[in-house]
């Protein structure tokens, strides 16, 4: 459906809102909240396999030395990167990496840092300024 939305100047804008099902998806595509959660779902699915194959390779790599693992800092920077809720869950379903200094403490950090930043920035420009 599109509706006009009158401004002050003498051109028209106009705003798409959803009609049917399929309008829906491009409602959500075309948000930048939208986005944001389809990043952040992503990410997370996309981190919390990672960290299973990492698991995965670490106990073939038992039998067989050739075997290649992901590096850690490729699993942080995922975590960095949204995915740090999917590194928990990860973390806590394959039981890897909990022992790990970097991961214990690094990744629930980078989960307060992603939480607490963005409410800071909202609270800021939101509420004081």
């Amino acid at each position: 459906m599109k509706t006009a939305l009158l401004s002050a100047g003498s051109r028209e804008k106009f705003l798409y809102l959803p009609e049917a099902h399929n309008d829906f998806i491009w409602a959500v595509v075309g948000s930048p909240w939208g986005l944001l959660a389809i990043w952040l779902v992503l990410i997370n699915v996309i981190t919390f396999f990672v960290f299973g194959l990492d698991k995965w390779k670490a106990k073939r790599k038992e039998k067989n030395e050739k075997v290649r693992r992901v590096p850690e800092k490729t699993l942080l920077i995922l975590s960095a990167l949204g995915g740090s809720v999917g590194a928990l869950l990860a973390m806590w379903a394959f039981r890897h990496k909990t022992l790990h200094r970097a991961f214990k403490f690094g990744v629930p950090l980078i989960l307060i840092l992603q939480t607490v930043i963005p409410f800071g920035l909202w609270l800021y420009f939101a509420v004081i300024r």
